[in-house]
């Protein structure tokens, strides 16, 4: 009875080591995974606040009164590929203030808000600005904060600013590029785009001229 008894006990403490060893290989495991997440968050963290302080930087180069001493030399190159400021974007409800790229691709897209379509800034047509999510660390992470009425400032390469009030706010799938409509019946309109960062959709506001 008793040699049943010991039996029974050795069985069970090796059930025991076999499930104290299973869980530590699973803790290790989730240590590992947790790490390396961590690693990655922290590394695009740093890259995000660099490039907010490299589009800051640029940001600081350029004002209203360079923007219209380059206006000479930015209309030559305006069919380009060669990348220039075309301008500046302000929004004060959220403290927003970017010189806009005349293009746009994931470089420039890493510096600075850039135009990807549309006319020159403050011309007739829908001039579309798109700007990275960066959350804290800006561009356009905080376009969600702003309503319909809200207003949106844009100088252009003459120094001239013009004052835009949002009118439309939704969002769209990657693909779509219907926000980027050029039939505007002789209106000017900017559009912004940034991505939700949550769903992967494109936030988009469309903002036209205030009389």
């Amino acid at each position: 009875m008793n040699q049943i008894i010991f039996f029974k006990n050795d069985e069970t403490e090796k059930a025991l080591n076999k499930d104290k060893k299973k869980y530590k290989i699973i803790f290790i495991i989730f240590l590992i995974v947790t790490i390396i997440l961590s690693i990655v968050l922290l590394n695009n963290l740093y890259d995000n606040y660099n490039n907010e302080k490299l589009s800051k930087k640029l940001n600081n180069s350029y004002s209203i009164s360079t923007l219209y001493s380059n206006k000479k030399n930015s209309t030559i190159n305006s069919t380009s590929n060669n990348p220039f400021v075309i301008g500046i974007i302000q929004i004060d409800k959220i403290d927003l203030n970017y010189s806009i790229l005349s293009i746009c691709n994931n470089e420039l897209l890493d510096i600075s808000v850039c135009r990807f379509a549309g006319p020159m800034p403050n011309e007739i047509g829908n001039l579309c600005v798109a700007g990275h999510n960066y959350v804290d660390y800006n561009f356009f992470s905080r376009l969600n904060e702003l309503n319909l009425n809200d207003k949106i400032t844009i100088y252009d390469l003459d120094g001239n600013s013009i004052n835009y009030s949002i009118y439309d706010i939704y969002e769209i799938n990657s693909n779509d590029t219907s926000c980027t409509f050029q039939n505007t019946n002789g209106h000017k309109i900017v559009t912004l785009v940034t991505c939700n960062n949550v769903n992967g959709k494109r936030l988009i506001l469309h903002a036209k001229e205030i009389p």
